[in-house]
């Protein structure tokens, strides 16, 4: 998969949505995937900045939304279960692709499989200008939000899942925040008896931990240190994580806005 070319994004539906991918840009008709009423945006600068995009481009981190209702989230893969390629969204790119990271003009994979689908929560983002007092003064990763799914299927590129959050961990990576949102797709068997991190415990266990070990360790492969873990190096609760998912939703709405200076980050 070439790195420079390769763009992953799914169509939003009342289900799961089949993964699409393409060589060259996703052109859709703009009413599919560029809503007027994104939560935390004005709706009529939101329509104006789609407008603006004439040849349909769709950004899976600023279109797609966020909110569906009912703590239900869109939740976009990005590296999918027991595959080890680093998959994100570029986010200093137009329409924000995802793509496979690389590092001195290598492609660049973790050193194991991760076990969960990992991807990122839309019309999120952690600001690096906001030192977080409940978790070490640490400041935001300037990324949206990452989402660990621990259903059972191994699920595709650029797919699209409804998920509920269950629990967050509080990453710190070389000093920053990089939130690690432990959920599950609402497709999965076991989803009606998750509701908290308690129920991860009991149906799932040592899920929780693992997924912090695993974060934790991950880099000690290439020379660097264990990252950290705020909030006494275990997962807060549901409340918890909606709460960071609404003021990482807040971050992106001012963002885009220009409320916050974007740097080199995409905004369309």
């Amino acid at each position: 998969m070439a790195a420079a070319t390769t763009r992953a994004i799914a169509v939003a539906s009342n289900t799961t949505a089949s993964c699409l991918l393409f060589k060259r840009p996703l052109l859709l008709k703009r009413n599919s995937l560029c809503f007027n009423n994104p939560r935390g945006a004005k709706s009529s600068l939101f329509s104006e900045e789609c407008r603006k995009r004439t040849d349909n481009e769709v950004s899976p981190w600023h279109d797609i939304p966020l909110h569906l209702g009912d703590g239900v989230f869109n939740f976009i893969v990005e590296i999918p279960k027991e595959s080890s390629a680093k998959m994100e969204v570029a986010t200093d790119e137009p329409y924000t692709p995802i793509k496979q990271d690389t590092k001195k003009g290598k492609l660049r994979f973790y050193p194991y499989n991760i076990n969960w689908n990992y991807g990122l929560l839309p019309q999120t983002w952690e600001d690096p200008s906001f030192a977080n007092s409940e978790v070490e003064g640490a400041f935001g990763d300037n990324d949206p939000v990452d989402v660990v799914e621990i259903g059972e299927s191994q699920r595709k590129i650029g797919q699209i899942l409804r998920v509920k959050p269950l629990g967050a961990l509080a990453m710190i990576d070389e000093g920053e925040l990089d939130w690690k949102i432990v959920a599950i797709s609402l497709d999965d068997p076991r989803a009606s008896l998750v509701n908290d991190v308690n129920d991860v415990e009991k149906h799932f266990p040592g899920t929780l931990t693992a997924i912090r070990d695993w974060f934790r360790d991950y880099k000690i492969p290439d020379g660097k240190p264990a990252n950290k873990f705020g909030l006494g190096n275990k997962a807060a609760n549901k409340d918890y994580a909606l709460k960071v998912i609404t003021e990482t939703n807040e971050a992106w709405a001012k963002l885009v806005k220009r409320s916050i200076p974007a740097g080199e980050l995409s905004l369309v």
